[in-house]
């Protein structure tokens, strides 16, 4: 064959592979994550479950927490591991260094913060999420159907009308921030999505809320592109609620100013001491001075199941959106909450986008649309839902509503031990299932009692018998315990309220109450 007639030898194009040689070498073997010797790996997980059983079902034989000692620390900092440690050897590590460590959320004792507990069922359906691996942006495939039943049952639990929207997120924080969006989007109109807020001069959008609401309104409305000074933070009355004349006055005094109010967030629980807003006026208003009624149902929200406090979420039922956990009640494991819209349509209008590769087709596995990545800023979204409906139907939503019943029963038997203590005091009412309180001791003033009740609750943690967290109600500083655990029993109240009272009386000395003073 003459030179000029053979084939030109071609190298592969710089970061393409080719099976066989390269550059003259030959190619490594091709590679993958699944394990060598599945039995070994099998063996492994059976004893990862078994642990975790363990460390659960012997939760109340350890403390409540503990620091997390400086070795402990020097073994999690290690370099950017290169090459392979056997799974055993990990495995050891996470037990040693890891898992012994935990924030505490899952003991009956922990009291600290709204956290949720998790469940057993919980943790094996994350097992199986994780298992399937599932890409629940849309698709024609199981998952999706899931949620989608998941959040009409959600939807049925709080009241909207067939019809509602709403999507699985991490937690209530981004379920709020999407009402907020979708709020903003109904105010702005459809050139909202190509001019954004550069091009408009018609005043000053504000969105209005109680001075108790929590953090996540200030992050949303910076987030959004309006500033934390559109953020209207309304006075509360004695009962931490918001005030409904200030609210009043408050948007007729912006609207005189040609500020353009445009939502009303309402708190079904506050975050510091659980107090509720009267949802059911707030809708009025709402609708009065055409304004977006969002309500932030993170925790208290699920009251609605219940008995005990089901009056205290009347009107949530008229929310045009809505943001929720299900990772405090109902008890799931981290992180799962809903946002529902009650308008499905400017919802979907908020987020929706077409791109060509993710077109909907008339066979495969793309006859199905893109549902929940038209609904929020996720694309990839994982399997969140399963723990949710595994959960339901493992449970049953009666269990759940049972369970917070018990939850609001035992923060007023904690109430009643706090009155009938004459060294402690209640600082808040006793809304829900948050109890926030105080040791006193005759001859300090509310400095002294500040900086005792601080030391109070860092021993109270450090000894790892219960922890509560602390915040301030009226400048005064407050242990505060919020009751969400499916755990918690009443005589684990009884044992917070003794630990408050030895470390109290220890740190301040022996003398009078200050109840017995008066």
């Amino acid at each position: 064959m003459e030179e000029r007639d053979r084939a030109p030898t071609r190298k592969p194009p710089v970061g393409h592979a080719q099976p066989g040689l390269f550059d003259g070498e030959p190619a490594p073997p091709e590679e993958t994550l699944d394990p060598a010797d599945w039995g070994a790996l099998r063996d492994l997980g059976h004893r990862m479950l078994d642990d975790l059983f363990d460390h659960l079902e012997s939760i109340r034989e350890r403390p409540v927490w503990r620091p997390v000692p400086e070795e402990a620390k020097q073994r999690l900092r290690i370099p950017l591991p290169r090459l392979p440690t056997a799974p055993e050897q990990v495995y050891e590590e996470f037990k040693e260094s890891i898992l012994a460590y935990p924030t505490g959320n899952a003991h009956p004792r922990f009291f600290g913060w709204v956290m949720g507990t998790g469940t057993p069922i919980g943790m094996l359906a994350d097992l199986l999420a994780s298992g399937m691996n599932a890409h629940v942006a849309g698709y024609d495939q199981a998952a999706p159907i899931v949620e989608t039943q998941v959040i009409e049952w959600i939807r049925e639990i709080f009241g909207l009308p067939p019809g509602t929207s709403g999507l699985l997120v991490g937690g209530a924080s981004v379920g709020n921030l999407i009402g907020l969006a979708v709020a903003r989007r109904a105010a702005c109109g459809p050139d909202l999505r190509r001019d954004g807020l550069q091009e408009r001069a018609s005043g000053r959008l504000v969105v209005y809320a109680s001075s108790e609401t929590h953090s996540w309104a200030q992050r949303a409305v910076e987030l959004l592109g309006l500033g934390h000074r559109s953020l209207r933070r309304v006075p509360v009355d004695p009962n931490d609620a918001i005030d409904l004349d200030a609210l009043r006055v408050t948007i007729a005094d912006d609207r005189r100013r040609g500020w353009r109010p445009f939502c009303v967030i309402g708190n079904a629980g506050t975050v510091n001491t659980g107090a509720f807003d009267d949802l059911r006026t707030l809708a009025t208003i709402c609708r009065q001075e055409d304004l977006w009624f969002h309500v932030d149902g993170a925790f208290g929200a699920w009251a609605r199941l219940g008995s005990l406090a089901r009056d205290r979420v009347d009107g949530l039922e008229e929310a045009d959106s809505l943001g929720v956990d299900l990772h405090k009640w109902p008890y799931l494991p981290f992180g799962v909450g809903c946002a529902l819209v009650r308008d499905a349509e400017i919802h979907r209008d908020t987020f929706a986008i077409a791109p060509a590769y993710l077109a909907s087709a008339a066979r495969g596995i793309l006859r199905e649309p893109m549902r929940f990545a038209d609904l929020g800023i996720d694309l990839t979204r994982s399997f969140r839902a399963l723990k949710v409906w595994m959960s339901m139907r493992v449970h049953g939503v009666d269990t759940y509503a049972r369970l917070i019943d018990q939850n609001v029963r035992q923060a007023r038997h904690l109430a009643a031990l706090v009155e009938a203590m004459p060294e402690l005091e209640l600082l808040a009412p006793v809304a829900l299932h948050i109890v926030c309180f105080r040791f006193r001791r005759a001859g300090l003033d509310d400095a002294d009692l500040d900086a005792l009740n601080e030391e109070i609750l860092c021993r109270l943690q450090e000894s790892g018998e219960a922890v509560a967290s602390g915040t301030r109600i009226r400048g005064r500083f407050a242990l505060r315990a919020a009751i969400n655990n499916h755990r918690t029993r009443s005589d684990d109240l009884d044992a917070l309220v003794d630990a408050v009272v030895s470390t109290g009386r220890h740190l301040a000395g022996s003398g009078p109450s200050a109840k017995e003073a008066d």
